[in-house]
């Protein structure tokens, strides 16, 4: 039986779990890691590391910021994977082949994060790019909200094909404001008519393939006051009408956007009472802490469905898979900026 993970999600101060953090791991309040890029040297360190959290905490949800593009926390020792819309080039003229690719990165980064000895990545990002948002930019897969969910969705297949859950953001869509959310409160003032047409098409489509969905430190301010991740209408939107049933992240509590709702203890229960399953409080050890307080007796079954089920794939044996040679090939050259026409999906 699935048994509720603590609320709180953490991150490390470095590449080695100290004895502090170990005792920190011990609290019923945590219920996941999350890695950032001071955390990780290699793929071998980050297999270590995850190893040695396991060793405290066996059930702790473990996951990794891992898109491809600029949004690539791990490097060394793992394939570089492209931007999501450089990834999509080409559909156009051969809407197969782009499909396959797509759901070959999805698979690709799937098999590599679990053989990391991670449970989940926060990807695929199902925002639809506006123009106006440099922070999402080309880590969305298109303009076009069809496209971003075809797309979306056959990058979600390949994760689930490799045993990962998807984990869908920025809901209900970040693509469509210029202020970036770490350093501020952006407000997206359109009716929520224009954002049924067009922002909230991929999550729509996908949400019942997505295990996990990140909402937006964005106010909506045409259907709620609230930015989406302390909004009971937004959440409630994507429980009742989209009829997701997995787990709610909100995004990092420590970023600009959130310090709306108050200090990090009040952040953190806003987001659970609003709707969230687990809240990430990150690079801020005293915010972290509050929150820890603050979600005393707070815990939930959701997020414990992500973890990794499957006997994990070796590092070492994945070159030996004929389909990672192809599929790593392929999306280094697409990375080091060859074009979309000379890669062909038997290359």
């Amino acid at each position: 039986m699935t048994q509720p993970l603590g609320s709180v999600m953490l991150d490390l101060e470095g590449p080695r779990l100290t004895s502090e953090e170990a005792e920190l791991l011990l609290r019923s309040e945590v219920g996941g890691v999350i890695l950032f890029g001071r955390n990780i040297e290699d793929a071998a360190q980050v297999q270590a590391l995850c190893a040695a959290i396991r060793a405290v905490r066996a059930d702790l949800l473990l996951a990794i910021d891992q898109e491809g593009g600029r949004v690539q926390r791990l490097r060394e020792g793992v394939t570089r994977l492209p931007a999501m819309a450089r990834l999509a080039e080409g559909l156009e003229a051969a809407p197969q082949a782009v499909l396959q690719h797509c759901q070959d990165a999805g698979w690709l980064l799937g098999m590599e994060m679990a053989a990391c000895g991670l449970d989940i990545t926060f990807a695929p990002v199902l925002d639809v790019d506006g123009g106006e948002s440099t922070v999402i930019g080309d880590r969305s897969f298109s303009s076009d909200p069809e496209t971003v969910s075809r797309l979306g969705g056959a990058f979600i297949a390949g994760l689930n094909e490799a045993g990962m859950a998807a984990v869908g953001k920025h809901f209900p869509g970040h693509g469509s404001v210029a202020a970036d959310s770490h350093h501020e409160l952006p407000v997206d003032p359109r009716p929520l008519s224009a954002l049924r047409e067009h922002d909230l098409i991929p999550f729509a489509a996908q949400s019942a393939r997505l295990g996990g969905v990140m909402p937006a430190h964005v106010v909506y301010s045409d259907f709620d006051a609230r930015p989406a991740c302390f909004s009971r209408s937004w959440l409630g939107l994507l429980r009742e009408e989209l009829g997701f049933k997995g787990a709610i992240f909100s995004d990092d509590l420590s970023m600009a956007g959130a310090r709306v709702a108050g200090g990090p203890g009040e952040r953190a229960l806003a987001a659970l009472d609003a709707g969230c399953d687990m809240v990430l409080v990150c690079n801020d050890r005293a915010a972290a802490l509050e929150a820890l307080d603050a979600c005393a007796g707070r815990a939930s079954k959701r997020p414990a469905k992500l973890r990794y089920g499957r006997a994990r794939p070796s590092l070492e044996a994945l070159p030996a898979l004929s389909r990672w040679r192809r599929v790593h090939a392929r999306l280094e050259a697409l990375a080091n900026g060859d074009t979309p026409s000379s890669l062909s999906t038997d290359s």
